[in-house]
Parts: structure tokens; sequence; C-alpha cells
């Protein structure tokens, strides 16, 4: 069991994967990506992702583009899939969970915020 963090910004995918540590979850292997494309790769290489966090922003292929193909395919079409992303308006909420995210936060996250959504997906 695997989460991929997929974030242009270094910088916030090392505080999500601070979170994920603090909350002992290192050991269930982080990976992280820069953009869509690079995550999608590592989707179809890997058989053990069991959540996604990603952004909305991202160069080459966005996070919402990323959620529609993937929600194509058999073996993610249930995975938990939270957007953390600076988008806030109610539309972009919207958009957002109708191509498939399970759960939506906006930027900037506290760690607490971002504990108790994966908690409620990992069910830890």
């Amino acid at each position: 069991m695997a989460i991929l963090v997929v974030d242009d910004s270094r910088l916030y995918r090392n505080i999500i994967k601070n979170v994920l540590a603090e909350r002992n979850m290192a050991d269930e292997g982080i990976l992280d990506a820069g953009d869509g494309s690079e995550a999608l790769s590592i989707l179809l290489e890997r058989e053990d992702i069991s959540l996604l966090l990603v952004d909305w922003n991202m160069p080459k292929m966005n996070g919402l583009d990323l959620v529609k193909k993937i929600r194509e395919m058999d073996r993610y079409k249930t995975m938990p899939i939270v957007m953390i992303t600076s988008e806030a308006a109610r539309y972009n909420v919207m958009e957002a969970l109708k191509a498939g995210v399970s759960d939506y936060v906006v930027k900037p996250i506290t760690g607490r915020i971002l504990g108790n959504k994966i908690d409620a997906f990992l069910q830890r």
C-alpha cells in the first residue's frame, strides 16, 4: 500500500510527506510526482497505490485532468483521491467532485486537517 503525492511545488510535497510521516504513515511508502503526467506514469507502473493526494494547478497535466484519466481505469475507480489546491470557488469544488475526487482541501493546509482527511480514507 502506497500513497502518491502530486504537486508541482516541492515545498508542498514535502509538507504533505512530513504530515504523513508524523502520522506514522511513512512505512506505507510515500511516492511523489511534480505533475499529472509523471503521476500517471507512476500509477500505470505500480499496482499498490491506495491514496492519491493531488494539486489542481500543475504543468503538463493538471490535477483535474489526471483525476478524469485515472477514474476511467478499472483499478483506480474507487481509490480515494484528495485534491489539495488553492482553487476555492464553489464551482471548482463541484467540478472536482464531479470528476471523481473523494475530498477537497483548500490551501494553505494544516497538518491536523490533512491528517484527519487522510485518516478517514486509510481507516487507521
